[in-house]
């Protein structure tokens, strides 16, 4: 027999057999093999049924709810992007029908501007036209009172030549047909 390590007296842990040889792996034992054989086979149907009756149905419901989250999770994904398309598509037809109303008034505008421009040229054009007929009408009178003063002068100018030259005073009429051929030619 063998001693025991620790100093212990009558406890021996006894690995080998008789004749210094070891004993074989106790699962691999000819007289021990059959019945090691029938607890396996009990072991494993009771694991079999623990796992099939318990475990299983568990782990299924588990992967069914997993499963029924994700769907709905990607149903709901799947409604809010439709909700999202559709509000841009809002968003831009409201986008489209603000800019072709700022595009219909601004055309307006533009009209309405044009339009008073053209007014007030038109008014300006009228006051010029007014203002440019007075002034005609003021240097025809002035050119007709400066005519006539020019006339008048002429006359009185002719007038003194002729008497200066000649020493005799002419007639007003004669004097008037030379002054009236002058300044017409």
């Amino acid at each position: 027999m063998a001693e025991s390590h620790g100093g212990a007296k009558g406890a021996a842990a006894h690995t080998e057999a008789e004749g210094g040889h070891k004993a074989p792996f106790p699962p691999f034992q000819k007289d021990t093999f059959a019945s090691q054989l029938v607890s396996l086979v009990i072991a494993f149907v009771a694991l079999y049924l623990i796992v099939s009756r318990i475990a299983l149905p568990r782990v299924g419901s588990l992967l069914d709810e997993r499963q029924n989250k994700i769907e709905g999770d990607l149903a709901e994904a799947q409604k809010l992007k439709d909700a999202s398309d559709s509000a841009l598509k809002a968003y831009e037809n409201e986008l489209a029908a603000a800019r072709s109303r700022a595009q219909a008034i601004s055309a307006e505008t533009r009209e309405k501007l044009n339009a008073t421009s053209e007014a007030e040229r038109k008014k300006l054009e009228q006051r010029l036209s007014v203002k440019l007929a007075d002034a005609e009408k003021t240097i025809a009178s002035t050119r007709e009172t400066a005519m006539s003063n020019v006339r008048g002068i002429a006359a009185d100018a002719a007038a003194a030549i002729v008497q200066r030259l000649t020493g005799v005073l002419p007639d007003g009429t004669s004097v008037d047909r030379a002054v009236d051929a002058s300044l017409k030619g």
